[in-house]
C-alpha cells in the first residue's frame, strides 16, 4: 500500500542537526495521519507521499520548515517575586504574551535561568532556529478508520500520534 491521504503511517526515524548531532533517536516509532492534518512537518509529509513500507527518506529542513526561527521576543525577564519559591530551571510556566496592545496569547515558557531577583523565561521551541536532518523509514501504512479520522478532525490527535516531539 502506498501513502496517500487518510493513511495511518508508522515511521522509524532519527533527527540530527546539520553538524550530525543526534537530536531525537526515535526510540518510539512516529505514527501520524497523512493528508495535511499537521501531524508532521509539511516537507516530510510531501516527501513521504506515494512511498510504501520499506522505503526511506533523508531530507533537510530549514528552521522555517521545522521548528521555526528563534524569536528573541519570546524571551522574558521577570521579577523573581512573581514565582513560587520552588521554581526550578527546566520547569514550564504559562504566561500571557502580547505582540501589541490588542492581542494576547498564552504561551508556555521554559525557565532558563533563575537569578537572585530575576527569572529568565523562553517560549521558543528548544530546536527553533536549527536546520534539521530527518531520516525516516516507512514501517507501516494502512487506511485510517473513519473513527481515527473523525477523532483527528475533532482535535483528539493524542489517540493517533504515538510519538511526536
Amino acid at each position: 500500500m502506498i501513502i496517500t491521504k487518510n493513511c495511518l503511517v508508522t515511521l522509524d526515524y532519527t533527527v540530527f542537526d546539520t553538524e550530525n548531532n543526534l537530536l531525537d533517536s526515535g526510540v518510539t516509532p512516529l505514527v501520524y495521519l497523512h493528508g495535511g492534518y499537521g501531524d508532521v512537518f509539511e516537507k516530510i509529509e510531501k516527501t513521504l507521499e506515494g512511498k510504501s513500507v520499506g522505503e526511506s527518506i533523508h531530507i533537510q529542513l530549514s528552521p522555517k520548515e521545522a521548528f521555526g526561527e528563534y524569536k528573541q521576543e519570546f524571551v522574558l525577564i521577570e521579577e523573581r517575586t512573581m514565582f513560587e519559591d520552588d521554581l526550578e530551571v527546566g520547569q514550564n510556566v504559562e504566561m500571557v504574551f502580547s505582540e501589541d496592545d490588542e492581542s494576547e496569547i498564552m504561551l508556555t515558557y521554559a525557565v532558563v535561568e533563575i537569578l537572585e531577583d530575576r527569572v529568565i523565561l523562553d517560549a521558543n521551541h528548544p530546536l527553533s532556529g536549527l536546520s534539521i536532518i530527518f531520516d525516516g523509514t516507512v514501517i507501516g501504512v494502512r487506511d485510517a478508520t473513519s473513527d481515527e479520522i473523525e477523532k483527528r478532525l475533532l482535535g483528539h490527535e493524542e489517540s493517533l500520534v504515538a510519538h511526536q516531539d
